[in-house]
């Protein structure tokens, strides 16, 4: 075993980066929204990690939340342009930012893309040096008409977008979004910090839950998409077969008071925990028997991979990027969304089938030690950066 690991652990070495001619390249990440998710999650991982000999980073978020506040705390220079109003947006952006002069405008998120990519233009327009476009799409959201018209005519403005999965890449082509190169970065795994995580100690004590009893779990905005309904639909299922497991619901969302009478018109509100947002989800999701995500559309799903690097047997719904990192019965359980009896079963086998669900979380873990660490997406990022900032100072010193 520790042979394997050795071949593996690689990927947690960091890529030694020198900076580029003319010195550090300046960076705004233009993140849509400032509450939780993965996409704050990734801009997260990506700013504390970017090497600060080589880049001055800043953040702007289009509103305020828990994800300003914590990449404040991690010492990320954030200003929050709190502005419903598109145009209005848009100019504070441009004008927020034109002494830092960003020589990289790095959106996440749809209303990012809009507003960093017209505020890009805005500062050309100024006299300003006309920072490169990137734009990272992290969601499978379906778009309007509307919506879908403005992206497509952003797009060519862009000098690249980053798609998290074969399945974005796949939404982003169906949008007819065209005229900017597209890049496959999937989002990575801190795995030094996961490596190390002990799972939450207090966890049995604070919800009143038996020591010897399995635990199930969930981490997930507790929005429709995410299909937690389908998840507390099973449950009954799965007490019938496994009477002392209990189900733990980690995170918040509009969907709370919902699903809450769910669980209680089915009688299960007993076993069913919801926790709200915890600060300490590793530990958490350390701690779980099983991981499920029964999303009913996904990019990529994080949350399934931090599980995975944790050593936890995974149930996931087969939509979006998710297969891309499960091989069903190999790395992980695929079912089919909205189909709480496949739910149920999955579930049930990985309960009870111990060295089943031993091999599951030990491939699973194997496969995020070799494809999804965070150094592979960082370095990634840092090369796209590297070379748009090149071709952008090649301009200017020609234009001299």
């Amino acid at each position: 075993m520790g042979a394997e690991h050795e071949i593996l652990e690689p990927c947690l070495d960091n890529v030694a980066r020198e900076p580029i001619d003319g010195g550090r390249v300046r960076v705004l990440e233009v993140m849509a929204t400032g509450t939780n998710g993965g996409a704050q999650e990734h801009v997260h991982s990506l700013v504390t990690r970017l090497n600060p000999e080589c880049y001055e980073v800043r953040v702007v978020s289009l509103s305020h939340g828990s994800s300003v506040r914590r990449l404040q705390r991690a010492g990320i220079d954030v200003t929050v342009i709190d502005e419903p109003d598109d145009r209005k947006a848009v100019r504070e952006l441009a004008d927020s930012v034109a002494s830092f002069a960003p020589e990289i405008i790095h959106n996440h998120m749809y209303r990012a893309e809009v507003i960093g990519t017209l505020a890009a233009l805005q500062l050309g327009e100024k006299g300003c040096k006309r920072p490169a476009v990137i734009s990272t799409v992290h969601s499978s959201r379906i778009r309007c008409v509307d919506d879908r018209q403005t992206i497509r005519q952003l797009t060519p403005l862009m000098d690249r977008l980053i798609v998290v999965s074969r399945a974005i890449e796949e939404k982003v082509r169906e949008e007819g979004r065209v005229g900017a190169p597209v890049s496959l970065i999937h989002n990575g795994v801190d795995l030094q910090r996961y490596n190390h995580q002990q799972p939450c100690c207090t966890l049995h004590d604070e919800y009143s839950i038996p020591e010897d009893a399995p635990i199930v779990g969930v981490v997930a905005r507790l929005e429709a998409e995410k299909g937690h309904r389908t998840l507390i639909d099973a449950w009954p299922e799965v007490l019938a077969a496994v009477p002392n497991a209990w189900l733990l619901v980690i995170g918040e969302g509009s969907e709370r008071d919902a699903l809450e009478a769910e669980a209680a018109s089915l009688g299960v509100n007993e076993r069913v925990v919801f926790t709200g947002r915890r600060e300490d989800v590793p530990a958490v999701t350390a701690a779980l028997d099983v991981a499920v995500l029964p999303s009913y559309r996904e990019a990529q799903g994080l949350s399934v991979l931090e599980a995975m690097a944790l050593s936890r047997p995974v149930v996931a719904s087969n939509v979006g990027g998710i297969p891309e990192m499960i091989e069903d019965g190999v790395t992980g359980l695929l079912v089919p969304p909205n189909d709480c009896d496949a739910l149920a079963a999955a579930l049930i086998k990985l309960l009870t089938d111990h060295p089943y669900a031993d091999m599951i979380a030990r491939r699973g873990h194997d496969l995020v030690h070799e494809r999804f660490c965070i150094e592979l997406m960082v370095n990634s990022i840092e090369s796209i950066y590297d070379e748009a900032a090149a071709k952008l100072r090649t301009k200017e010193s020609v234009a001299r």
